[in-house]
């Protein structure tokens, strides 16, 4: 990999997909810079609107949180014409994260926000703990992730990253990261929510710092495998604790995302003190 390439892997710390809101609901608790330089993936944008699963959508368990929200958004004009521009103006730097239910709608999405001023990257959502039930596109096989990672890459400018985020799957971690990676992805970001049920049954995700040691292992098993591959961590990060030890295993950073629900400033703390380190320690050549 090039040296370009490993210098386009945001971090040290990111927002994780749609736990940020649409960004002004996290502006009052960011700090005197605002979203300014922030590294925020949106919530999963599809082409066509959807309103989300039916309630309850979130409930509190011990270490997290069981949800199933439907990735609900306005879809991809009404992003394009409200909320991206905002976030732009805001000064983050705005990694969209993608959802679609066919490999073409992947790629539509990736071909007509090459083209939207001020999309920093792309993330595309190919791990969702219930594919099939938020009528997605099914991953079954890396080889599947694979394959919509190349129908984006296609369609989106080579010099911006594109991060695959993939389920904290320890068996097939290392084969879902090298198939990405191999199809384009810039880096992959580990995990997603790990399948779960509500008490009444309904497929739903497991998130929070519950599943942290899961995805410690996985980003572990990645960078031991594929030391080359970029990792993100993304997991239950709360504090400098749990974001030290992603990084410690290996990950180049980490993506904050329950933690928001509970304490919308956890961002910017974290922001503060590994920020300096990151910005002042020299670019790993391979």
């Amino acid at each position: 990999m090039s040296a370009a390439r490993l210098g386009s892997v945001p971090g040290p710390v990111m927002v994780a997909a749609g736990c940020g809101g649409t960004g002004r609901e996290l502006l009052p608790y960011a700090d005197q810079s605002g979203l300014d330089g922030l590294d925020l993936v949106t919530r999963s944008i599809t082409l066509d609107a959807r309103s989300g699963g039916p309630g309850p959508r979130v409930v509190e368990v011990p270490g997290g949180l069981v949800n199933a929200v439907g990735l609900p958004n306005p879809g991809l004009e009404h992003f394009l014409a409200t909320e991206l521009p905002w976030l732009v103006r805001a000064g983050a730097r705005v990694f969209v994260s993608v959802a679609g239910a066919t490999m073409g709608e992947y790629a539509d999405l990736a071909r007509r926000l090459s083209r939207a001023p001020g999309v920093a990257g792309l993330e595309v959502n190919v791990g969702a703990p219930d594919e099939a039930g938020a009528g997605l596109f099914e991953v079954r096989e890396p080889y599947h992730a694979a394959s919509v990672i190349a129908a984006v890459r296609r369609e989106f400018p080579t010099d911006r990253p594109v991060l695959a985020k993939l389920r904290p799957d320890v068996s097939r971690i290392v084969e879902g990261a090298r198939a990405c990676h191999e199809a384009g992805a810039t880096a992959v970001v580990v995990g997603n929510a790990v399948p779960a049920a509500f008490a009444d049954g309904r497929p739903a995700g497991l998130s929070g710092p519950a599943i942290s040691p899961i995805a410690l292992r996985c980003v572990a098993e990645v960078h031991r495998a594929l030391p080359d591959v970029p990792t993100i961590g993304c997991g239950g990060v709360h504090d400098l604790a749990s974001a030290r030890a992603f990084l410690d295993a290996g990950a180049r950073g980490v993506q904050v995302g329950t933690a928001l629900l509970n304490d919308p400033t956890t961002v910017a703390r974290l922001r503060a003190v590994l920020l300096p380190d990151h910005l002042t320690t020299p670019e790993e050549t391979p």
